[in-house]
């Protein structure tokens, strides 16, 4: 088994990229660095091994949200606006149509940003359709959350196991070069 090294400036990418990093300790190696620290663990480690080859630093990419007092009334016909931001002003139009149950769920945030032009009676619609479907089953875990996927990958294959054997088992998935996703072969952490 390979030791995951360190996270330093003597790093190739290519390396770098074969392991896993708390995205704490991505933006400490920014900040040490000089490198921006903004964005999602992606666009950090993406920055990092841009780094790491050419020990040039990316720019932050820039995010263009609009401010989210353009638009006054939110009534159900009312279309959602082009890089929506999720402000008090819309929450509180949805949870005096859907409820106080009401929250900005991921899911639900994806689907009013990628669904500008529609109305809020859509929105409203859809927030029920995404409740229906994570009830229903299996929720999409975004790249960026490899924990939570390895996790529940883990559990679905291992009936009965602790979420101790699970995290034995990620420590040790995370500790080998590669990808890290959950893999039966991974259960060797638990002979040890």
């Amino acid at each position: 088994m390979n030791e995951r090294p360190a996270l330093d400036k003597s790093l190739d990418s290519k390396t770098f990229l074969q392991f896993y990093y708390l995205k704490e300790e991505l933006v400490a190696f920014c900040r040490e660095n000089g490198l921006p620290t903004s964005g999602g663990k992606p666009d950090i480690t993406r920055r990092i091994a841009h780094f790491l080859d050419t020990g040039k630093i990316l720019p932050a990419t820039k995010s263009r949200k609009k401010s989210a007092s353009a638009i006054s009334v939110i009534n159900m016909d009312t279309p959602i606006e082009e890089n929506f931001v999720c402000s008090e002003k819309h929450r509180a139009f949805f949870k005096e149509n859907i409820g106080s149950s009401f929250s900005f769920n991921v899911g639900f945030q994806k689907w009013l940003k990628s669904n500008s032009g529609k109305t809020y009676k859509d929105a409203i619609n859809a927030y029920y359709q995404i409740l229906e479907d994570k009830k229903k089953g299996k929720t999409k875990i975004d790249k960026q959350f490899e924990y939570n996927t390895y996790i529940r990958d883990f559990f679905e294959d291992n009936h009965g196991k602790s979420l101790d054997d699970a995290i034995k088992c990620w420590k040790y998935k995370k500790s080998l070069p590669g990808h890290n996703r959950y893999e039966k072969a991974d259960l060797e952490a638990l002979k040890k």
